[in-house]
Formats: structure tokens, C-alpha cells, sequence
């Protein structure tokens, strides 16, 4: 169910007006990539606090409007060196490294400090966010390294 400014889910009342409306934004284009509802609201909310502390209301410059199509959209234009996030998961096995959008895990590991070290080795310096989940599959934290 899409959202808009009016009509959205109460997880998001507390959030700043501006920082609301960015994660609306990202959440209904996740939406409409497949993503799940929960997950999509999970993964709006920390990427548009992430945009609310790297673009300062006021700077209208154009290239501050961040691209929020899921990975499944930009692959079918992938260049060398575009990012892709990078998810740690629970799995019933363990837990997970794998690149979002694709179902196939780069790696599985018992223990999820042993994933967290093995996903921060593959971004770091390589302009990828990590996003690690928590035993429910929320997210608990999400860092971009560059």
C-alpha cells in the first residue's frame, strides 16, 4: 500500500516532518521493487535519517537527491563500482552475508560475529552500506563505508 504525506503508518509519527517524508518516499519505491512492507519501512526510516544527517535542510543543490530504487532496479544498469548494500541475516543454519536483491548468500556462518567481521572486510573503502539484522530480521544497525 503506498503512502504519502497524510496517510502513513504510525511507526512513522514521531518521526521529523522532512525525515518522514523521505522515508515515505523510499518505502513506497521499495514497495514497488517486491520488497516486504516491514522491511520496506525498516530500510526507509534508517536511510532517510541517514539523508537527513548528510544533507542539511536548506541545501537545495540537484545532486542531492539520492537515488532510492532497490538494487533489482539498478542492476539492469549496474556499472563497475556502483554499490550494492550489504545485508547480515539470520538464517536457521546461522547467519548470512548477502548483496540486498539477490537471494543467493555470498557466505554463511555459524556465529554472526563471524559474519559482521566477513561483510565489514567486503565494504569496506568500497562505498557500500552495511545493514546487519538482529535474530528477527530487523534491522539493528546500518553504516555506509567509504
Amino acid at each position: 500500500m503506498p503512502w504519502n504525506k497524510k496517510d502513513y503508518l504510525p511507526s512513522m509519527k514521531n518521526l521529523e516532518p522532512r525525515v518522514r517524508n523521505k522515508a515515505i518516499e523510499i518505502a513506497n519505491a521499495l514497495l514497488g521493487e517486491g520488497y516486504e512492507e516491514g522491511r520496506s519501512i525498516a530500510i526507509a526510516t534508517a536511510q532517510a535519517e541517514e539523508w537527513n544527517e548528510n544533507h542539511p535542510e536548506g541545501e537545495t543543490k540537484k545532486h542531492d537527491k539520492i537515488d532510492h530504487s532497490s538494487p533489482k532496479k539498478a542492476d539492469s544498469s549496474a556499472h563497475a563500482g556502483e554499490h550494492r548494500n550489504i545485508h547480515v541475516v539470520p538464517r536457521e543454519d546461522g547467519w548470512a552475508v548477502k548483496k540486498e536483491g539477490i537471494e543467493k548468500p555470498e557466505h554463511i556462518y555459524d556465529v554472526k560475529d563471524e559474519a559482521v567481521k566477513a561483510a565489514k572486510d567486503i565494504v569496506s573503502s568500497k562505498n557500500i552500506r552495511l545493514i546487519i539484522h538482529d535474530k528477527q530480521g530487523k534491522i539493528q544497525t546500518s553504516k555506509m563505508y567509504n
